[in-house]
């Protein structure tokens, strides 16, 4: 059975989904490999690194795909991609199902099975093919250094002989993996940090990383049985808006991490309330993509509105490549290895496993 990796469209993205140290562990379980020439030349990475461990170097994208039983990529392919795709094939991704509907359809319609890993169900066994977790760790460190780049004050507090500089105060809205891993890199350059979720359950860990919980008042539980967010009542947003309204007031940096997975990102920061803040303040919204968690966000963009700048987020993992390829190859790996059936040498799509039951797409 042949694995092969195509590239993506480096316009939109540079992470790769197969590096060659992943490489050697698939061709460890008795699988083969193929790639498109020059696959991860972009990030330093030799095609002669890849051909050292037995990956074969295809000179197209068409011999990749008509090779390969199992194709594996970072995004949804492209038209043009979906038009090449070999029928009775294995698609394995990120690929975005609610917004990829009709790529999606054209997909199913050629008799391929597509596996999207936003989809994995949050179990023990999956942990170390999350792909949300791994990305959205990178993120959360990625969004404090980026929001230091664009802070005009220091950071930490510093007791000088002119005087003392003040703790930079920083609010992180949503404490998922992202959000905790923005308060630990926060912490660690020396701000003062706080965080609000609607999980509860979430308190715990926001305190164990040194950050203070600001929390509503409710009695409804506001968590899946998943583990993740869910949609907030009326009456539960009028009392976050409060809440946040003077917590906007004291703070000199907000990073928005709030998602609903399968939904657009929740609006908690309206425009009125990002103007309570002090100029020179930074909104850092990495839900921007998603539809933002905040007012004046737009992806790609800095809007800067009475001098507090708005952070719009787009491709993030762009500004990390190697260690997003990295981490995203390993995932993909143990999925892999989870998929495939050393006794049979084939690909089982065992539905009985919850892994592959849920991350295997229908008919949309």
């Amino acid at each position: 059975m042949i694995v092969g990796a195509i590239k993506e469209d480096l316009t939109l993205e540079k992470r790769v989904s197969l590096t060659p140290d992943t490489a050697k562990n698939i061709i460890g379980l008795g699988l083969k490999l193929c790639i498109e020439k020059n696959y991860a030349s972009h990030l330093g990475i030799n095609d002669n690194e890849y051909r050292d461990i037995g990956v074969e170097i295809k000179s197209s994208i068409d011999e990749v795909l008509n090779s390969s039983n199992l194709i594996i990529k970072v995004n949804c392919p492209t038209e043009d991609e979906i038009d090449r795709l070999k029928e009775n094939t294995i698609l394995i991704g990120m690929l975005n199902p609610s917004k990829n509907k009709n790529q999606i359809s054209k997909i199913i319609d050629k008799k391929i099975k597509i596996f999207s890993l936003e989809l994995l169900p949050r179990i023990t066994r999956a942990q170390s093919m999350d792909v949300l977790s791994s990305q959205s760790n990178l993120a959360g460190y990625r969004a404090v250094v980026d929001c230091i780049a664009e802070f005009e004050k220091a950071v930490p507090m510093m007791m000088t002989a002119a005087g003392t500089v003040p703790a930079a105060k920083v609010l992180v809205i949503g404490a998922g993996v992202a959000g905790l891993q923005a308060i630990a890199t926060a912490k660690r350059l020396g701000a003062i940090v706080s965080a609000t979720d609607v999980r509860t359950a979430s308190k715990e860990q926001v305190e164990s990383l040194g950050g203070k919980f600001l929390s509503v008042e409710q009695s409804e539980d506001m968590e899946t049985a998943g583990g993740y967010a869910k949609e907030t009542s009326d009456e539960y947003k009028k009392k976050q808006a409060d809440m946040m309204k003077e917590a906007l007031k004291k703070n000199d940096i907000v990073i928005c991490t709030a998602l609903i997975p399968g939904k657009p990102a929740p609006r908690i920061l309206t425009e009125d309330m990002v103007k309570l803040m002090k100029p020179g303040s930074i909104v850092y919204d990495l839900a921007a993509e998603q539809g933002g968690n905040s007012a004046f966000s737009e992806p790609g963009k800095i809007n800067t509105v009475e001098s507090i700048k708005i952070i719009g987020v787009k491709n993030l993992m762009n500004s990390l490549p190697l260690t997003a390829s990295s981490l995203y190859s390993k995932n993909l790996f143990s999925f892999i290895r989870n998929l495939y059936s050393k006794e049979k040498k084939d690909f089982n799509i065992n539905l009985e496993d919850e892994i592959i039951e849920k991350t295997l797409i229908k008919k949309v």
